[in-house]
């Protein structure tokens, strides 16, 4: 299709203005360490070879015993069909898998991030947009073994990395299949794509099988928590900090390869939402302090009304543009030089729909 001058200098216009906000906001793009792809092996391949791997997975299988793969602590025994807050058994249900390309740069790369949904979630998110999946859990039942197989056809598609989504209650099952797979050729990383309400003691565990850890800081404040999460949500954030604080410990800041495609480090989520609920500036500031002002952020603006929001008032009406504006300014002031990329695009469409 051919290109009018009226268009062309739109584009140019957009894109310049982009580069503009970038400067403005002293953010770099990719300002991540840098890695041959070819000197690279995936964390767990390197255990696995010094004989640890196996014993992890014992490990954690031993915690569905008396199922304490969360905070929830529920102590039921999934190994016997027992089901706690979660609802999820022994066995790992899938909703899809597929290539995914809405993720963060870093993790799409030109091929897609290898997506796993899984079903159940050990959160209950009034405002959730998977809610028949992570609610109700829709989904199958697949053994290890399958997902495994899973793994490697993902793989063979050319997806730059697993990607876990929601895997905190299926811990064991993923890392059993990791290991399954790695006999049979994966070696591409394992993204622990997870909401963030985790137990720091299962964090430990999962140190030198995963390489990417994509977590959610969803809530800076108990009492919103325990409102918009669940009732008794109050200790998220306490639980969601200190995991974080381990896997960046773990992991560190982002490491790309030569053509900055994700292969080691934290990327780190934060939903901008309305009434400033969710405490974003308390957010960029425990970053800085906590983590690294070079963390890889994903500060998002795609909040929806979806599943029971409709029902507070506070988050029953979309983000605007002053309370998404507000959170890159804070980000800025902390001193966060390590943003996705796209997060100036979606100021600007904001300024566009709001003025």
């Amino acid at each position: 299709m051919k290109l009018s001058r009226r268009n062309f200098l739109k584009i140019a216009f957009f894109s310049a203005a982009a580069a503009a906000l970038f400067a403005n906001f002293g953010w770099k793009s990719n300002a991540t360490s840098k890695k041959n792809s070819q000197d690279w092996n995936p964390a767990y391949s390197k255990l696995e070879k010094k004989g640890k791997l196996k014993t992890k997975i014992e490990e954690a299988y031993e915690k569905m015993r008396r199922c304490s793969l969360c905070p929830h602590r529920c102590g039921v025994n999934r190994l016997k069909g027992e089901r706690g807050f979660c609802r999820a058994s022994a066995n790992a249900a899938i909703a899809s898998y597929n290539p995914h390309f809405g993720e963060e740069v870093p993790l799409v790369g030109r091929n897609g991030s290898g997506t796993i949904f899984f079903s159940n979630c050990n959160l209950r998110c009034v405002f959730c947009q998977n809610w028949p999946i992570a609610h109700e859990g829709r989904g199958r039942q697949v053994t290890d073994k399958q997902i495994a197989e899973i793994m490697l056809i993902l793989q063979r598609r050319g997806c730059h990395n697993i990607n876990l989504v929601t895997p905190t209650h299926f811990m064991p099952n993923v890392i059993a299949a990791a290991r399954m797979a790695h006999k049979e050729g994966l070696r591409i990383p394992l993204c622990y794509n997870t909401g963030g309400y985790e137990l720091v003691e299962n964090i430990k565990l999962l140190d030198g099988i995963v390489d990417i850890y994509l977590p959610d800081l969803k809530f800076m404040d108990g009492k919103q928590a325990d409102k918009y999460v669940f009732t008794g949500a109050h200790d998220y954030p306490k639980n969601a900090q200190e995991s974080i604080i381990e896997m960046h410990r773990q992991v560190g800041d982002l490491v790309t390869d030569e053509n900055n495609i994700a292969l080691r480090g934290v990327i780190l989520r934060h939903l901008v939402m309305p009434n400033h609920v969710s405490g974003a500036r308390e957010f960029v500031k425990w970053v800085a302090k906590n983590l690294s002002t070079e963390t890889y952020v994903n500060i998002m603006s795609q909040y929806r009304v979806e599943h029971k929001a409709y029902e507070y008032e506070k988050i029953a009406r979309a983000v605007n543009y002053q309370e998404f504006s507000e959170a890159l300014n804070w980000a800025k002031e902390a001193g966060l030089a390590n943003l996705d990329e796209r997060s100036s695009s979606r100021l600007e469409r904001f300024r566009r729909m709001f003025h």
